[in-house]
């Protein structure tokens, strides 16, 4: 694997010998495995661990196993301990991504400061892989379908050319220590469903399943870049900026090319919408709907007499999306909802936690709109029978700044519905008398 390690990294131009690289190095068998090699190509390398404090003594033992091989290979070693809960409550993020986020920006602090121009990640061919079908499952473009790029920007990835077992076979025979991540064996998170349960039944199916996938990744990847080099000139002659204001003039696209592809595209690669978010856009402009507003984490987009003008969301922005009776799902605040019609036969737990909603579909009135809570807003808490103020709600639940900014609702006519992610209105909830229902599902971006 050695020889095959220093082959790829000189092949793809990851680094040299001449960079300073810095590995980012968890405890677990692929990070381990790559400290080992960059050390026995003599390479010129640290080590930087990111202790989460999630997993109680097994980030503790994480920990000191990589602080006591970066010291054994004579290494500069950096940890450091995120509060990643306290994070998550003052950002209102996901697990993921708050830690994400956090570890990212020390990455990049620690080689401004230390001098480090390359940063080496663990990841491998069965990450990319799983990355694809993740995508997939969830709806993408594709770009989406192109898995894991071995180099993006300052950051490398010089294990892509081989396997999870591979992997794991190269530390059992050359004694690399490494620590088992119980979360990984954990199908709470959609990558481990992935791995653990669709990837071993394609692998029976099909014995060659990986070699494959890594071939068809490759393909799509090669289509992607040729995509991506011909968007570039054709946005530069459809699109117009003013300040962080963007106008797409659709009246500009050539008639040859296909419309709406190549909307998605410019709104998905530089604005971060998604693929239903478009399509709904596009039909917008197909039935003259001006001013009809849709967006992404960060975007707002308005159809103005066949134009999309693109701005950044401002804080007063109620952020309000339609919700049609066949909604598939909806992007909201960082979110994603699943929209689900059911018989109630179907359902046999009511409670599923604070991130479904169960709702009696015979009390609500379509459209339903999803917006950003508002002063004034109340609600009947499910098993109370008064009123409450939406406010006083999140004050005793002691949700921070950035969580109640980040705070939305579904609205039936004029009551709220769901609070979205922590309380359903009593009202609307399921009784005996209840035939069908819409299940709501949220989930992280």
């Amino acid at each position: 694997m050695l020889d095959e390690f220093e082959k790829y990294v000189v092949d793809n131009e990851l680094f040299t010998h001449d960079d300073k690289v810095l590995l980012t190095v968890s405890g677990g068998v692929d990070s381990m495995v790559l400290m080992s090699l960059t050390a026995a190509a003599g390479y010129n390398f640290g080590v930087a661990h990111c202790n989460f404090q999630l997993r109680g003594k097994e980030s503790e033992e994480d920990e000191m196993l990589v602080e006591r091989e970066a010291k054994r290979l004579g290494v500069e070693f950096f940890n450091k301990r995120f509060d990643t809960v306290g994070e998550m409550e003052r950002t209102g993020e996901s697990m993921e991504m708050a830690a994400r986020r956090l570890r990212y920006t020390w990455f990049r602090e620690l080689c401004d400061e230390h001098g480090y121009t390359v940063i080496a990640i663990a990841h491998h061919i069965n990450d990319s892989i799983e990355t694809f079908f993740i995508n997939m499952l969830r709806g993408t473009g594709l770009r989406g379908l192109t898995g894991i790029t071995n180099h993006a920007g300052r950051i490398v990835r010089p294990l892509m050319f081989t396997k999870r077992k591979d992997i794991h076979d190269y530390a059992i025979a050359h004694r690399i220590p490494f620590r088992e991540d119980s979360s990984n064996r954990s199908t709470k998170y959609l990558r481990n469903k992935v791995r653990i349960g669709l990837v071993p039944m394609l692998k029976e199916i099909t014995p060659q399943f990986t070699t494959i996938m890594r071939r068809n990744i490759s393909r799509l990847s090669q289509a992607q870049d040729f995509i991506s080099a011909s968007m570039s000139i054709i946005k530069r002659s459809i699109t117009e900026h003013q300040g962080d204001v963007h106008t797409i003039k659709v009246c500009n696209i050539n008639e040859q090319l296909p419309r709406n592809f190549v909307i998605y595209e410019i709104l998905s690669s530089e604005y971060g919408f998604k693929g239903d978010v478009v399509d709904a856009l596009c039909h917008a402009i197909d039935s003259n709907s001006t001013g009809r507003r849709f967006y992404s984490r960060e975007w707002v987009a308005v159809v103005d007499r066949g134009d999309i003008v693109v701005s950044p969301i401002t804080s007063d922005d109620d952020c309000e999306v339609v919700v049609e009776r066949n909604t598939i799902r909806s992007y909201v605040g960082g979110s994603v909802l699943y929209y689900q019609n059911l018989d109630i036969d179907f359902i046999d737990n009511l409670n599923q936690g604070d991130n479904v909603a169960i709702i009696d579909a015979d009390k609500l009135k379509y459209p339903l709109k999803l917006r950003r809570w508002q002063e004034g807003d109340w609600f009947i808490p499910f098993g109370m029978s008064g009123r409450k103020k939406l406010s006083d709600y999140l004050i005793d639940k002691k949700v921070s700044l950035a969580q109640k900014n980040r705070q939305f609702v579904l609205v039936s006519g004029d009551d709220i519905v769901w609070v979205v992610g922590r309380r359903l209105d009593d009202r609307y909830c399921v009784t005996k008398k209840t035939d069908r229902v819409l299940r709501i599902v949220q989930d992280n971006i």
